[in-house]
């Protein structure tokens, strides 16, 4: 038998849109349920979608509040949002809110199936951390807390390990400065402090700092580790 086709619950008021997204999910093996409004969107909730693209400008509810309600009813459902809007304010408001990630419209459906992919591989990964993560030459052991760049160990400082940890934990998901700085000191600090530990952790794991591979920056939100091997 072959396994059940993973639901992904397409939310978004746009016609043409969501036939975009039902054609291009569809041929890859994904079960589309659709709602183009929040109402219809919390009633198909109890159909079980395993996955949400949620579009922020909806006509009947605002949409960082439908995302308040859907994270209050489950807080695991991977949330990808769609923005029509370039306002980075209204995409960390989004992430900050539970959402997974953001693509801003118009997008291509390859960068949107790759986004899907990373948030669906981070939900399986929040309940077991994998003891040694990779991507690309860089390899980190939680377990033994060994960075390596190849064959060779890369020594970071114990706030360097932290950062690096966090991101790795959530490997393929933006975070935003605010949740970095909450994760990385007990009071909030000023988001300089994360920009400066950023900077030193990509001059010991990256090629060439000023064009990182590993530590991506979400210009005016914060930054994301490229998604593991």
């Amino acid at each position: 038998m072959s396994a059940a086709p993973i639901k992904v619950l397409v939310i978004d008021d746009e016609p043409p849109i969501r036939k975009l997204l039902r054609m291009g999910l569809s041929t890859q093996g994904y079960e589309i349920l659709e709602a183009s409004n929040g109402k219809v969107a919390l009633e198909k909730l109890g159909e079980g979608p395993a996955l949400i693209i949620l579009d922020l400008g909806l006509p009947d509810i605002q949409g960082h509040e439908l995302l308040r309600t859907i994270r209050a009813r489950n807080e695991a459902v991977p949330i990808v949002v769609l923005s029509s809007r370039g306002d980075e304010a209204g995409k960390v408001q989004a992430l900050d809110l539970g959402a997974d990630d953001y693509l801003t419209k118009p997008f291509g459906m390859d960068e949107l199936l790759a986004r899907l992919r990373a948030a669906l591989r981070h939900q399986l990964q929040v309940q077991g951390e994998r003891p040694v993560f990779r991507t690309g030459d860089l390899s980190v052991d939680l377990v033994r807390r060994i960075v390596k760049l190849g064959e060779r160990e890369i020594k970071l400082s114990p706030k360097e390990y932290d950062l690096l940890r966090v991101l790795v934990q959530h490997a393929g998901k933006v975070l935003t400065h605010r949740f970095l700085l909450k994760e990385l000191w007990d009071e909030l600090t000023d988001a300089q402090y994360l920009r400066v530990y950023v900077r030193q952790l990509r001059q010991k794991i990256e090629a060439d700092p000023e064009r990182p591979q590993y530590v991506l920056t979400e210009t005016g939100i914060g930054y994301r580790l490229k998604a593991g091997d």
